[in-house]
């Protein structure tokens, strides 16, 4: 994508996350409806749930997939976690509450 109108700060800081996004953002962006749920649910095991809500969510806010799918901040793991209800999303297996 030609990035030449954009200055070298702004180059670098298209599509990764500019540091946590506010609890608005979270909530607008980050929130998972039905429609969105129902795809996610469509995943086998926790962590490709979580995986796939990371990822559908990040192209909705960003606009594309990120280089790397886990280069997204602790507060979106932690908010999409919280709606898949998964106990610890921050451990590298991600469990569900209650197992």
């Amino acid at each position: 994508m030609p990035v030449e109108f954009l200055s070298d700060a702004e180059a670098a800081a298209y599509g990764c996350f500019n540091g946590p996004p506010s609890r608005e953002e979270l909530e607008r962006v980050f929130f998972l409806d039905d429609a969105d749920r129902a795809l996610v649910d469509r995943r086998r095991g926790v962590h490709n749930r979580l995986g796939f809500a990371l990822q559908l969510t990040t192209v909705r806010s960003l606009g594309l997939f990120l280089a790397d799918p886990l280069d997204v901040p602790q507060a979106v793991v932690d908010y999409l976690g919280g709606q898949l209800v998964i106990a610890d999303s921050s451990s590298g297996v991600p469990q569900l509450v209650g197992t």
